[in-house]
Formats: structure tokens, sequence, C-alpha cells
């Protein structure tokens, strides 16, 4: 299963945990995803993303239709 949002495109980073010494050792920060049925009443049918809680908040905010739309908008995915 990958760890990639399917609206943001949000994917796992490298960096390091930092010691109190100042000791580096490799760490990744991954995304917060999670796995949400939406259903679209403008295209009346459901779908199941898997997105990160900042892009469900944005959803929350303007609704998920509006979201798709401005997304397909800027070429980030293709709109039915």
């Amino acid at each position: 299963m990958s760890k990639v949002c399917e609206l943001t495109g949000k994917r796992p980073m490298s960096g390091h945990y930092v010691s109190h010494s100042n000791r580096k050792t490799k760490r990744k920060f991954v995304p917060n995803l999670k796995k949400k049925k939406f259903y679209i009443p403008e295209l009346d049918e459901w779908v199941e993303l898997k997105i990160s809680v900042a892009a469900l908040r944005t959803i929350n905010k303007k609704g998920i239709y509006a979201y798709l739309k401005e997304l397909s908008k800027k070429g980030e995915i293709k709109l039915n």
C-alpha cells in the first residue's frame, strides 16, 4: 500500500532524528492518510479515495465537487 495522497500528491519525506548531543539518525515523515468514501451528487456516484487529512479539511470547507473541479483546472487530476 503506497503512502501517497490521491488528491494532493503528498508522499513520505526523509529527514533526521536529532538527539540532544546533535547526532543525526535517518527517519521518515509519512503523511497522515485516511481511506474515505465520498458521494458526489453532481456525478451521482460514490468514490473511495486515500487522502491526507489536510485534503479532507479542504473538502469539508469547499465541498468534494468544487475541490475536484479546482484540481482539474490546475491539471493535477482528470475529471469526467
